[in-house]
């Protein structure tokens, strides 16, 4: 800093010749002065931490935080402040959060198995928890060899009420995952329970699973992934967020990270956007504040 300078050597040469030389008024050294004297003034303190918790928050999200989300962390910590000031203290910071990488659908549909009509039809808004649960199956790369994993998604709250990992993609991976999803919730029997065309989704034993329990069954049309679009793009953060990220050594290794992820990082602390900024966990928790209150 040029101030910083001229303070440094000012026993060496004048604060005048020097101030004309790096082009700056002697006024505003003077000014920089008094400032260092009296210490930062209560504007600066208050940036100052603004951007520890800007980088706090940034960080705590692996890096993935832009600044709506970053924005919206600050107001739940009691902080006043626009997201457009969010938004120029990361670009003077160096902070810019990750891109979102294009997602890849792996569904085997080449099976002569009993398939079920589109009940969703790209309609995505839930009013409700436990009445729409989409499911699918992604991979992860490890030392050792691939592992799966399946998850089951309460579309609601975008909140993943089931999953399972394992190193095959036979049915029981993606039937451990729903009983997860069924113990954890006990849904009712408006619960419709939408998939891809899979083969693992199609099987007897899948299917027997949610007859007993009474779900209503809905299928994606042949060659439309977008009409599981919201279960693939929580696939495609988790790969941005984490599995991108890190070098697993071990099929052990990567099942503890996700499993982590799943339950402490996804499911209770990352914002969502489709949810106003709020984690799934804290969306169903207003939720369920709201009918209490409707109700009493």
């Amino acid at each position: 800093m040029k101030y910083q300078f001229i303070d440094t050597h000012r026993d060496e040469h004048t604060v005048v010749k020097m101030c004309k030389v790096l082009k700056v008024s002697v006024s505003g050294y003077y000014k920089w002065v008094g400032r260092q004297r009296q210490g930062p003034t209560e504007k600066e303190i208050y940036r100052q931490e603004l951007c520890q918790k800007i980088n706090k928050s940034f960080h705590e999200s692996f890096g993935t935080y832009g600044s709506p989300r970053i924005h919206a962390d600050l107001i739940e910590w009691g902080y006043t402040v626009s997201q457009k000031t969010v938004a120029r203290l990361m670009k003077e910071m160096g902070l810019k959060a990750t891109q979102e990488q294009a997602y890849v659908v792996t569904t085997d549909s080449n099976h002569e198995l009993p398939l079920y009509t589109d009940l969703v039809k790209r309609n995505f808004t839930v009013d409700e928890p436990d009445r729409l649960w989409v499911t699918d199956i992604t991979y992860i790369r490890t030392v050792q060899g691939w592992v799966y994993l399946a998850t089951v998604m309460d579309l609601f709250s975008r909140k993943i009420v089931g999953w399972y990992m394992a190193d095959h993609m036979r049915v029981e991976l993606c039937s451990t995952a729903l009983k997860m999803a069924l113990v954890n919730r006990s849904p009712s029997e408006k619960l419709i329970h939408h998939s891809d065309r899979g083969s693992q989704y199609c099987s007897k034993e899948y299917i027997d699973l949610l007859k007993e329990e009474g779900c209503q069954i809905s299928m994606s049309r042949k060659g439309n992934p977008y009409d599981n679009a919201c279960i693939e793009s929580f696939h495609a953060t988790i790969k941005k967020e984490l599995i991108y990220r890190r070098r697993f050594n071990t099929k052990a290794e990567a099942m503890k990270a996700v499993n982590y992820y799943i339950s402490a990082r996804y499911n209770k602390r990352r914002r969502h956007s489709t949810l106003g900024y709020v984690s799934p966990d804290q969306y169903e928790f207003n939720f369920l504040a709201g009918q209490q209150l409707k109700a009493s």
